[in-house]
């Protein structure tokens, strides 16, 4: 049997919101397998699903550039976050974005090579280490808007659209608050569908109730969740009332694509324990 250790069952827990004991218990039938121990919470409890990778877990900032029809969203992470809000740091960040923008590389390491004298340089002043993590372009023959949030520069989407500036921009807003996975229904991954399916039809069916009723639940739990993970289905953040796609309909406008980006997303950051720290050098 694999072995279940107390970071397990702590990363399972911030996950779900659950208990200790539960999610031991799951990490033990599910032999260890992280989703699927989080799949058998969710089916015992009803809890909804946790997000570990979508954990902020590194410093740095997004930039962005548009140069004509091309777009250019970019992470580029450093080491605190005392240079993350370095005005030399942010100003390479930028450069960044515009070269992918300008010389549409097609991998993160070809970018980083178009830079690398330039990261050299901010690395040789501010003395951290600094990367560029992750990048992505929109070529198209419509219409590209950016915004990125707040002044630390943390979460950010680029937007491609059709129609009005305005109506586009506020819906970047709108995706950096509400975190769509997609624009609409056709383009969420059906497999993700099948899983959630299972999951409420395993929850229906725990609550004894008849058929033909659990069936119909299983059915209203779908299209919410489909609404929910949607861009066009979400409730608009500006106005509940309405839904995004009755906005953009309202502003004769089309939301084509979007990438949105928040930073470390994915990334786990080390923990440093400072009172384990203090009591070996007690020892010393």
């Amino acid at each position: 049997m694999a072995e279940i250790t107390a970071k397990m069952v702590a990363d399972l827990r911030a996950a779900t919101g659950l208990g200790m004991m539960e999610c031991k218990k799951a990490l033990v039938e599910a032999e260890g397998n992280m989703e699927k121990a989080e799949e058998i919470l969710r089916i015992k409890s009803g809890a909804k699903a946790g997000k570990l990778a979508g954990r902020t877990a590194a410093e740095g900032v997004l930039a962005v550039a548009v140069e004509g029809n091309t777009g250019a969203l970019v992470e580029v992470n450093c080491e605190t976050d005392f240079v993350a809000k370095d005005a030399g740091f942010v100003a390479f960040a930028n450069s960044v974005a515009k070269t992918a923008a300008a010389k549409k590389p097609a991998t993160v390491e070809e970018l980083s090579a178009l830079v690398e004298e330039e990261r050299k340089a901010i690395i040789a002043k501010l003395g951290e280490n600094m990367s560029v993590r992750r990048f992505q372009i929109i070529e198209t023959p419509n219409s590209l808007v950016a915004y990125i949030h707040g002044a630390l520069a943390t979460e950010g989407v680029l937007v491609e659209y059709k129609g009005s500036e305005e109506a586009a921009r506020k819906v970047g807003m709108h995706i950096v608050a509400a975190k769509p996975q997609c624009v609409s229904e056709a383009e969420v991954d059906a497999d993700l569908v099948e899983k959630e399916r299972h999951i409420y039809t395993e929850q229906a069916i725990a609550s004894g109730k008849p058929a033909d009723i659990a069936a119909k639940m299983v059915e209203g739990r779908i299209k919410k969740y489909l609404a929910e993970v949607t861009l066009n289905g979400q409730a608009f953040v500006m106005n509940p009332d309405q839904t995004v796609a009755q906005f953009l309909k309202e502003n004769g406008s089309e939301v084509v694509s979007f990438v949105r980006y928040k930073v470390g997303d994915g990334i786990e950051k080390a923990v440093v324990d400072y009172a384990a720290e203090v009591a070996a050098a007690a020892k010393v």
